[in-house]
């Protein structure tokens, strides 16, 4: 039996220099991109693979190829994992000098983001946009290569910014590729971006690869042995080359150890390193651990430490360190073995050094961070400054590197420790990681005593917005009810904020523990409560109060307030939950149309300004709504979808086709509706308690059922939401209650809605409100008072935006005069709520209202509410706001997309629509013709 041997370690690597081989799949694919670069479309693609298959050396060789492209670079480096935007910084840097070109919002979000600006925190989506519109920028003058390698290592807010800006490329002459090892299991920022996975190479290209690398004599068995057992890992290969001796190579002594692969190449690496001087180890550990752009930081620490700069030579030799620069690693993987196999003591060592070098005014962070890095146990000064590190990182908006250096202080602190875990916490909710949240919660939360009610109000609030981010909704509203109670007399501010949050859980959810009355009764008993309240905020916060406690009538004033300020009032401040929900609750309950569309468009200019897309998306879909009311689906159908392309950008999860359920039941898709109310039904109701999504889903499927005219089916739907009586909800469906239970029969029903009206309706006062109310009287008059009342309807809903509620006016009482055999009168209310439903695409409605129209006599020929122009939705709202007057570069900044994309869209909208000019445009879009 032959006897195992070591693999000799050699100081000096023997393998010949290789040269690129095979890869010729992923040559191609990458050639495509770089076509398509070239051509003026914009490409991403992310490569993935075990260590050392080969993805750095082929983007160096996509860089060595790319000709006349311009090529910036950057890669993650492990020491720098938690310093926000730092491998953005370097990544940009060449292009800074386009900063100034930038929209003024992106512009001071970038500088904030890279400490160049004293400014608020930069919002992590307008980073993005800023990352993206500065690379657009420089594409204008050459096409545009970013190559980014070991994503694994890319600092959080680096990589959701690169992220972002991935994800909006379109026609901007840019190519970015990312290369990196395989993500965890779980979603990631570049999740849904094309991938393609590099594998080892195959046998005969990993056999050419090996023979160039051997510098003698290899037998073919042993290649076959070394191609196998490596899998054709590029980096094992040439590896091997180098290190095993020429006996093995030819065949003549056996070869019994495993060979260096996979998780073995870094261990392979540390035994490398081990085999060198003293000296040249303690330089790699220097060079692992201070920053890779700052030579002069680097040597000035060698200098202390004793280490000369010939300690490198020794590094080069060995295949350590890239002969072209002692300086850099000749792979990262070698970076991660330096470090990691070091001592323990070498590292603090080192880490101590940097700190004392490090320019506590110029970079205070990286100081704190290796002063960190050199502390054993507990150290007060220490977390101290860990805590005022991140307080510089949160004003330039890197919520991340702001969790991570305060979880750090919090492990150093004997003093404060709670506090910091808490306020890291929050940090971790704004960088959009709840799991992380959670984790350190659960370590604050025995921590906390009696005596500090405050902070433990924060960790409650902090542990609501958890509980909200997974749909947890039940527990939080007396959950932050108690909490607010505690800090109502020392922290009002505060206790408002938690109790608005609590409030809006409370509109959303099913609460069997706490009825919306009591909660509302304490929320106004609260000393916290201005009594003249005159932000947004507190208006709602007291209007939806005063209607769960004391009664509608009595909110209508508050609310009305609430809405004035949305629209008019100073600039707006959304530092929670988003309010949009609550502002278009609002309007509900008033009937206020002209209202709730303003202050749903203030909402969305100034999310779109600050680059808020969290609340954006929100808001969008709101403004569907709107846009659905007033009869242009195409429009609600282009909200939907661009709030759906946030939610994937933003990381939120996606609910099919829930969210167009409303849209989907005023079109008349019965298949597609009930399917949305099933998801809706089993995802959020019984799942989440999410009452107000299942009374959502039931008023939907009320107006399918009027829609077709199965009544009685839409009468026992409504009277659940009615029964309810939820705020927006309930009067969302009582005029549907008077219509299905006055043609079913059930004049109980109609009469109790009606009562509900009768007391609701005056108090808004608004032409919505009222025109329902004529329309719901005319229904259950007699005939002598009916038509007077259907024409007050007609009147007063001509008056408002709700489109949709004024054809089904001018069709119930078309549908009265037919029956009362005016036929020729009939004709006329039929025919406007024909064209009326079949121009805004509600086929339910519409088909009704031919159906009758075809028993006067009159015969309307059959629309398609499909048709259209062909446009897809982001060329249709590129067209709309270009057709409205705004400029490429403001239609670029308010889609987050780049001008270049702008006109892509224009020009293809031209073509299609066959005209050459934007004063086009308008008459084309009004008449019409591209409502999908």
């Amino acid at each position: 039996m032959a006897e195992a041997v070591t693999i000799p370690l050699w100081v000096g690597s023997r393998a010949r220099p290789a040269p690129f081989t095979g890869r010729h799949s992923e040559l191609a694919a990458v050639a495509t991109l770089l076509a398509g670069v070239r051509d003026g479309r914009s490409c991403t693609l992310v490569l993935g693979g075990e260590p050392g298959v080969g993805k750095t050396r082929l983007l160096d060789r996509v860089a060595e190829t790319a000709g006349d492209l311009r090529v910036v670079r950057t890669a993650g480096v492990e020491s720098e994992a938690r310093l926000g935007f730092a491998s953005l910084y370097r990544l940009l840097r060449p292009l800074l000098a386009g900063l100034d070109a930038l929209p003024a919002p992106q512009r001071e979000a970038l500088r904030s983001a890279f400490g160049m600006f004293a400014g608020p925190p930069a919002d992590r989506y307008l980073v993005g946009m800023a990352c993206l519109t500065l690379l657009a920028g420089a594409a204008l003058e050459q096409p545009l290569l970013c190559l980014v390698d070991d994503l694994q290592w890319l600092d959080r807010e680096s990589s959701d910014a690169l992220a972002f800006a991935a994800r909006r490329l379109h026609a901007d002459a840019i190519g970015l590729i990312l290369a990196g090892r395989e993500e965890p299991a779980g979603p990631g920022p570049f999740d849904g971006i094309a991938a393609l996975r590099l594998d080892g190479l195959p046998g005969a290209d990993a056999g050419a690869l090996l023979r160039a690398a051997v510098p003698g004599r290899l037998a073919p068995a042993m290649a076959a042995r070394i191609v196998a057992d490596t899998g054709g890992n590029p980096l094992a290969l040439i590896e091997i080359a180098g290190t095993l001796a020429p006996e093995h190579l030819a065949g003549t002594t056996p070869l019994h150890a495993p060979l260096p692969v996979g998780a073995r190449l870094e261990s392979h690496f540390s035994h490398r390193i081990g085999a060198l001087p003293a000296e040249t180890r303690a330089l790699l550990l220097l060079l692992s651990a201070a920053p890779p752009e700052d030579s002069l930081l680097l040597w000035r620490a060698a200098g202390v430490l004793g280490i000369p700069a010939k300690a490198a030579d020794a590094a080069v030799s060995a295949g350590i360190l890239a002969p072209d620069d002692p300086t850099g690693f000749r792979h990262p993987l070698i970076r991660s073995a330096v470090y990691r196999g070091a001592d323990a003591a070498d590292r603090r060592r080192v880490h101590e050094t940097l700190a004392a070098l490090s320019d506590p005014a110029r970079d205070p962070v990286r100081r704190a961070w290796h002063r960190a890095e050199a502390t054993i146990g507990l150290d007060d000064e220490v977390a101290a400054e860990l805590a005022a590190a991140a307080q510089r990182v949160r004003v330039r908006g890197g919520y991340a590197e702001q969790a991570a250096l305060l979880s750090r202080a919090a492990q150093l602190s004997a003093d404060g420790r709670p506090a910091r875990l808490i306020e890291a916490a929050r940090a971790y909710l704004v960088a959009g990681d709840p799991d992380a949240a959670q984790a350190l919660l659960d370590r604050a939360m025995p921590l906390l005593g009696p005596g500090d009610p405050v902070l433990h109000a924060r960790a409650v609030r902090a542990r609501a917005t958890i509980d909200l981010c997974f749909a947890r909704i039940a527990g939080v509203p007396p959950l932050l009810l108690d909490a607010a109670r505690s800090i109502a007399d020392t922290e009002p501010a505060l206790a408002r904020k938690m109790l608005f949050e609590g409030m809006h859980a409370m509109l959303l959810g099913n609460h069997s523990s706490l009825a919306p009355r009591d909660f509302g009764g304490a929320v106004l008993g609260s000393p916290a409560m201005l009594p003249e309240p005159s932000t947004a905020e507190d208006l709602l916060l007291k209007g939806f109060a005063v209607r769960v406690h004391v009664g509608h009538p009595a909110s209508v004033p508050i609310l009305r307030r609430a809405l004035d300020v949305l629209c008019e009032g100073p600039d707006i401040v959304e530092d929670g939950l988003p309010l949009a929900v609550l502002a278009g609750y609002a309007a509900d309950e008033l009937w206020d149309d002209a209202g709730g569309y303003a202050a749903n468009r203030r909402l969305e200019e100034h999310e779109r300004g600050s680059g808020a897309l969290s609340a954006l998306w929100t808001t969008l879909l709101v403004r569907s709504t709107w846009e659905q009311r007033a009869g242009r689906f195409a429009a609600a159908a282009a909200c939907i979808d661009e709030s759906e392309e946030l939610a994937a950008l933003v990381g939120l999860p996606q609910v099919g086709p829930a969210h167009r359920i409303d849209l989907l039941a005023w079109s008349g898709r019965e298949a597609e509706t009930r399917a949305a109310a099933d998801v809706i039904t089993r995802h959020w109701v019984a799942e989440k308690e999410h009452d107000a999504f299942g009374d959502w889903a039931r008023n939907c499927l009320t107006v399918l059922e009027i829609g077709h005219g199965r009544y009685a089916e839409a009468l026992a739907l409504a009277r659940i939401t009615f029964a309810k009586d939820n705020c927006s909800a309930a009067a969302r469906v009582a005029h549907d209650v008077v219509e299905a239970g006055v043609r079913c029969g059930d004049h109980h029903a109609a009469k109790d809605a009606l009562t509900r009206l009768e007391e609701r309706a005056p108090a808004a006062g608004t032409p919505w409100a009222l025109g329902l109310l004529a329309r719901c009287r005319a229904l259950m008059a007699d005939d002598d008072h009916a038509e007077a009342l259907y024409l007050e309807s007609v009147e007063l809903l001509g008056r408002t935006k709700v489109a949709t509620e004024l054809a089904r006016s001018h069709l119930l009482y078309g549908e009265w005069l037919r029956r009362r055999r005016r036929r020729g009168e009939a004709r006329v209310e039929l025919r406007t709520a024909y064209e009326m439903f079949a121009g805004m695409g509600a086929a339910g409605f519409a088909e009704r209202a031919r159906v009758e129209l075809r028993a006067t006599g009159e015969h309307a020929r059959k629309r398609d509410s499909r048709g259209g122009l062909g446009l897809t939705p982001q060329e249709r709202r590129v067209a709309e706001l270009a057709a409205g007057g705004t400029t490429n570069t403001e239609i670029a900044a308010r889609l987050f997309i780049t001008t270049s994309t702008v006109e892509y869209h224009l020009n293809k909208v031209f073509r299609r629509l066959g005209i050459t000019s934007r004063r086009q445009l308008k008459s084309v879009l009004d008449d019409g013709a591209a409502d999908a």
